[in-house]
């Protein structure tokens, strides 16, 4: 499956990481080697996966044309964060 990274993934990927936050928080306060491999799990495949598949993407980018930042790149973080942030204010109040 082919995965475009887009602002559109990017938002939703926000999401998805600020719905399993909440879920994987209790297990900090557990000091079990157990909680703490669930909760690296959990970060991994929930966040960092979500996150890479729609902001950066799977497939090699081309060479940057010049100097400068990738433009796209921080369009697409900034949906992934702020997606993230109103998502967890709605979660928030209920």
């Amino acid at each position: 499956m082919k995965i475009i990274p887009t602002p559109l993934t990017a938002a939703i990927a926000g999401a998805i990481s600020a719905a399993a936050w909440p879920q994987l928080w209790p297990l900090l306060k557990d000091t079990s080697s157990s909680s703490t491999t669930w909760l690296v799990l959990g970060t991994l495949v929930f966040i960092a996966l979500p996150a890479h598949a729609g902001v950066v993407g799977f497939q090699r980018a081309a060479a940057p044309s010049g100097p400068g930042i990738d433009r796209a790149l921080l369009v697409r973080v900034g949906a992934w964060l702020a997606s993230a942030v109103v998502c967890s204010a709605l979660f928030s109040l209920y």
